[in-house]
């Protein structure tokens, strides 16, 4: 068995799937897997398959150097936003193989969050490109390792309503004191 970065709290409310050396440029995964991080499953799926559309935008964040702007962005507020294909079909593969291994457990596949995902740079592919005046220059690919853990969550408990409280100003805390304070002297 292979060790995750991250242990979940409970291993029989989750399921786990991961990757390696998988030829997808690491960069553009990282910020797919940012994005869907914390997302219930069938968000996230719906999410990746409306990134391959065009119909929504991954956000760049950290890598995002020569990265154009688009106006589908402005929903996670940032400017800079892709549409890595590749990326998305190599995490909606993992999404499928984690969800099928919550089947296996008999866990109940709406409740699912990626609780834990995780990429790594893994060793670089060399290839070579041919320059002019005779020179040769490496072409290298960047792939990586994907790990990730979906885990059920249990059902939220409502709060229970309170009464809505109007809170006042510091000046007006003082006023309400003074005419407190100066009512009972009023009616002696």
């Amino acid at each position: 068995m292979v060790r995750y970065a991250a242990v979940p709290e409970n291993p029989a409310k989750s399921a786990k799937a991961r990757g390696s050396y998988l030829r997808t440029h690491f960069k553009n995964t990282r910020e797919v897997a940012k994005t869907i991080s914390g997302m219930k499953l069938r968000k996230a799926v719906a999410f990746l398959n409306d990134v391959k559309e065009h119909k929504q935008a991954v956000p760049f964040r950290r890598f995002s150097g020569g990265v154009g702007r688009t106006a589908q962005a402005k929903v996670w507020g940032v400017t800079q936003a892709r549409w890595p294909q590749k990326s998305c079909e190599f995490m909606l593969g993992l999404l499928k193989n984690a969800e099928s291994n919550a089947e296996v457990k008999g866990l109940n596949i709406d409740n699912l969050v990626v609780r834990h995902i995780q990429v790594n740079q893994a060793p670089k592919q060399r290839r070579r490109t041919y320059r002019a005046h005779g020179r040769i220059n490496p072409y290298m690919s960047h792939p990586c390792h994907i790990e990730l853990t979906l885990v059920e969550e249990e059902k939220q408990v409502q709060r229970e309503e309170q009464q809505l409280v109007q809170k006042l100003s510091k000046r007006r805390q003082v006023r309400a004191r003074v005419q407190a304070a100066r009512a009972p002297a009023a009616t002696a």
